[in-house]
């Protein structure tokens, strides 16, 4: 399903070309799933737990360096490697078919903002511990550094803008966060 996503779109991930795709018999997909919904859904919570078990995976930080442990964080909304970039191609597609499909839009557009979520408990980290600049919103800085990380990682998958040139934008924005002279 996800190679599908990625590569033609959610419109093409009909039952019959995933089950070809996967090479099982399309009785045997809609045994498992009752619709193409239902399976939509269980591929996009099943990416979810994927992500997260890479990045749990791949983050490996000091827990008394906030600042380090967001940019990997952040990291990980880039297409830095192939399963970043198929993951992320993948939620383009799911992006774009929840514009038009209200089920899928209430399952992939959660009220929960968990990532922001993190970000903000990262930065609230690093203001308590006096390594952030003062009068910071971690809130809004994490809204921020989250939909700047998703968009920069969508300039990415277009070949408009580089690994190097999205990550000096990421700790240009982390520099300003965490100044130096913040926990002077």
């Amino acid at each position: 399903m996800w190679r599908i996503a990625a590569g033609r779109g959610l419109h093409e991930a009909s039952m019959r070309e995933i089950a070809t795709e996967a090479g099982v018999s399309l009785r045997s997909v809609q045994y498992h799933f009752g619709s193409k919904h239902q399976l939509l859904v269980a591929a996009l919570e099943l990416l979810h737990q994927d992500n997260e078990r890479r990045a749990r995976e791949r983050v490996d930080h000091d827990p008394g360096d906030a600042r380090a442990l967001l940019a990997a964080v952040l990291e990980e909304f880039l297409p830095l490697d192939a399963e970043r970039r198929l993951a992320l191609r993948v939620l383009a597609a799911y992006y774009a078919r929840s514009l038009t499909d209200p089920a899928l839009a209430a399952v992939f557009l959660s009220a929960e903002h968990p990532l922001e979520d993190l970000v903000a408990g990262i930065i609230g980290q690093g203001q308590a511990d006096g390594g952030c600049c003062p009068g910071l919103d971690a809130r809004h800085e994490a809204d921020l550094l989250v939909s700047g990380a998703v968009g920069l990682g969508s300039d990415m998958l277009h070949g408009r803008r580089t690994a190097a040139d999205v990550l000096r934008t990421l700790n240009y924005h982390l520099d300003r966060i965490f100044a130096p002279e913040a926990g002077s």
